[in-house]
């Protein structure tokens, strides 16, 4: 049914759990892989390892988003067997959505594969649904895991 699959990652528990369904998607389909994560590419004022905020160049930044990327991406590689295609994105862009939107025309997708942290009420006010914002834009089918 679908030939290339684009799922974002982040690292959290509960896109960990989602890959492995995207696993026996893509093995089911014989699909190939696309992670992408997404950075912000504006540094921020201090990183949560320094105890002082202090500034960082836009070069260091870059630096430790794609460090971090690529942590996230080797962690996520691990949930796919030897059969399946895996290639990563690791994008910069302010807006989640939109850097998730742009690595799916990248990939070529046919279908973007996200997880969903199910926020409503207040929370999803405050914080805002990403997997909501990637629906909405999206001109290709989004499947939500939950």
């Amino acid at each position: 049914m679908f030939k290339q699959l684009l799922v974002p990652v982040d690292g959290s528990d509960i896109s960990k759990k989602s890959l492995k369904k995207v696993a026996q998607l893509a093995k089911s389909d014989g699909a190939a892989v696309t992670l992408v994560y997404v950075s912000d590419p504006t540094p921020p004022l201090a990183y949560s390892d320094s105890t002082m905020g202090y500034m960082i160049t836009t070069k260091e930044h870059k630096q430790a988003c794609e460090a971090f990327a690529k942590s996230i991406f080797k962690q996520a590689q691990t949930q796919f067997g030897a059969g399946i295609k895996v290639s990563t994105i690791h994008a910069l862009d302010i807006s989640l959505a939109q850097g998730i939107l742009d690595a799916a025309k990248k990939s070529k997708a046919d279908v973007i594969v996200m997880a969903s942290h199910k926020r409503t009420g207040i929370s999803g006010v405050l914080l805002g649904s990403e997997t909501h914002d990637v629906i909405v834009h999206a001109k290709l089918p989004v499947l939500v895991l939950g």
